[in-house]
């Protein structure tokens, strides 16, 4: 029996605040780490803010986004985490990054984009077709967003 110490970090970020987000995420990352915790756990687009909307129309932004994400991924030493980012691959995706030790281990992308009351994600994102299971301490962890 694998035994996993998780965080959940129910932060408030803002929208569009890059690099105030990336720095809450980096201060949560430390009081994990001094906890002794395996795997922390971040909010939906934690680095952008939710929801993005407009922004995701400037190509800066995205890229400033996927830079912040890889400072992260170099400050994540000594523990597992799992950052919401946009995802620019071939479209734009909600996306959450598999963090682990310092290396990034896999990307989720949301299945499921929400489309009603104040909710417009199809209009932004393409939505994922794929899923994983990664191996963290010796057990299985799936991702999934919202």
């Amino acid at each position: 029996m694998h035994r996993l110490r998780i965080a959940l970090a129910q932060i408030n970020v803002t929208v569009g605040d890059l690099e105030g987000n990336k720095q809450k995420v980096l201060h949560h990352l430390d009081r994990a780490r001094a906890l002794g915790v395996d795997l922390i756990a971040f909010p939906e687009l934690v680095i952008t803010g939710y929801p993005p909307e407009d922004l995701l129309f400037k190509p800066a932004f995205i890229e400033a986004n996927v830079n912040c994400l890889h400072e992260i991924v170099v400050e994540s030493q000594g523990l597992a985490a799992i950052v919401g980012f946009v995802d620019a691959q071939d479209d734009l995706y909600n996306a959450a990054a598999v963090i682990h030790d310092g290396t990034l281990a896999g990307v989720y992308h949301k299945h499921y984009l929400p489309n009603y009351s104040v909710f417009g994600e199809d209009c932004y994102f393409q939505a994922g077709q794929t899923s994983s299971v990664f191996v963290i301490r010796g057990a299985a962890v799936g991702v999934s967003i919202c």
